[in-house]
């Protein structure tokens, strides 16, 4: 195979927050193997391949830590749970999956899943079957009482096609664990909470401390990494004694959390993108303002901001996810967001964002070590870009700034493939959105007394 020359004026390799200029990659089957001065480079052979990228930037790729293959840009909970089967699932995931890679993610995490959606996911792009990003799968997850995925009404319980797995007891989580890692997950997510509250306002965990950290450490033990949806202080603290790997939101924690989190080593992944896309892009129509879900997610970024700066100020490593699958975060659209946020809301550095959404991202991937930098003996996952996102970090949202994106030393197309969501998603059988009383249409126009 030949190898690739591509030369370029600004590189961030991601190993320091600084770029260095006038830079060579090298790449052969799909690994670095020199990284330096261009005037340095090897020579290339005959039959090489070569690029100049010219005055474009050139970085790592993209790590998401938190999309959502098997939700289909869902309009609602029953959306993801009721309307599609896992068959349809999976094909529509391996679709999405090649958006999110055009959109210049060449890594991802899928925490909560779908049966084996993202594992076949993971297993046919491995095999060189689809293009698509590489995946740490993951399957359904694991959830309690009081826990964000219990949705389901008590009388409905919870139907073998939820996008969870209610366990009941301690010995039901752990068998859940080692049938999913039997089945080949790189990541166990647990909802360690939900809406439920005290009278006092504070979130009530799902799972107690002792729970948690016998599932973690069952996890560990088998070999597979450990992610938890935790908004108030009880579950952040609960899930960074256990020793989670990635804790997402962490919107309602308090100094002890952070000082635990820190002790542990996790790594925090607010995805605040969910909720600013909610607060900026609903409309007056939309639900999320009528039962107030929007203004709710406008308070807790406005809490959570605050402490999440001071998670930063302490030194505890942060990830991109941008809770991707939902129709306000649908796939191929809002990868990058996250990495504006951090720098508006949390006081990043645009250096700090691409660190974060690169460097720090890679250590939840299988085989992390080997990506999320641009070095010798990592994978060739880079993007060419049209200006400096170190200048402006919301050039990566701009789809035209994409000149090219590599995995393994390959560019991919970055043409998406066209689709109606009426026919891979949005299958709720709602017919009207507000109520037609003689007053409603009176005021919209469309009756007379």
């Amino acid at each position: 195979m030949s190898a690739l020359h591509l030369h370029c004026k600004t590189l961030f390799d991601s190993t320091s927050l600084s770029p260095r200029t006038q830079q060579t990659l090298v790449a052969e089957h799909g690994v670095l193997t020199y990284v330096g001065p261009t005037a340095q480079a090897p020579a290339p052979r005959a039959g090489d391949t070569r690029v100049d990228a010219g005055e474009h930037f050139v970085m790592p790729g993209l790590v998401d830590v938190h999309t959502h293959l098997a939700f289909g840009n869902a309009q609602s909970e029953e959306d993801i749970d009721i309307w599609t089967s896992d068959e349809f699932r999976a094909l529509r995931g391996m679709f999405f999956a090649q958006h999110v890679l055009a959109a210049g993610v060449t890594s991802m995490v899928c925490p909560g899943d779908s049966g084996q959606l993202s594992i076949s996911v993971r297993n046919a792009i491995n095999a060189g079957l689809f293009d698509g990003p590489r995946v740490a799968a993951s399957s359904r997850v694991i959830t309690n009482r009081q826990s964000l995925n219990d949705w389901f009404p008590s009388r409905v319980g919870a139907p073998e096609y939820f996008t969870a797995r209610l366990v009941t007891s301690r010995s039901e989580a752990i068998a859940e664990i080692r049938t999913q890692a039997k089945d080949g997950v790189d990541l166990i997510k647990i909802a360690m909470d939900g809406t439920h509250r005290r009278p006092d306002g504070s979130i009530v965990a799902a799972f107690t401390a002792d729970e948690t950290r016998e599932m973690v450490d069952e996890a560990h033990r088998l070999g597979c990494k450990v992610a938890t949806h935790a908004y108030g202080r009880e579950a952040v603290l609960y899930a960074a004694k256990a020793g989670v790997d990635l804790v997402f939101h962490a919107f309602y924690m308090d100094d002890d959390c952070i000082e635990a989190l820190l002790q542990a080593g996790s790594i925090l992944a607010p995805t605040m993108t969910f909720p600013q896309n909610t607060v900026d892009f609903c409309q007056p129509h939309d639900p999320a303002i009528s039962t107030g879900y929007a203004a709710y997610c406008a308070r807790t970024l406005e809490v959570g901001s605050a402490v999440l700066k001071r998670a930063k100020a302490a030194g505890i490593p942060f990830a991109c996810g941008s809770d991707s699958g939902f129709a306000v975060t649908p796939y191929g659209e809002w990868h990058a967001r996250e990495l504006e946020l951090l720098v508006k809301r949390l006081g990043f550095t645009p250096a700090e964002a691409l660190f974060a959404a690169t460097h720090v991202g890679a250590r939840c991937m299988p085989k992390g070590d080997t990506l999320g930098t641009l070095e010798v003996g990592k994978q060739a996952d880079f993007l060419v870009l049209d200006g400096s996102p170190l200048d402006d970090i919301r050039l990566l949202q701009d789809r035209s700034r994409f000149k090219a994106v590599y995995k393994a030393g390959q560019a991919v197309n970055l043409t998406r493939s066209p689709y109606n969501p009426k026919q891979v998603s949005d299958f709720n059988s709602l017919k009207w959105t507000d109520l037609y009383t003689r007053d409603r249409v009176t005021q919209l126009g469309k009756w007379t007394v």
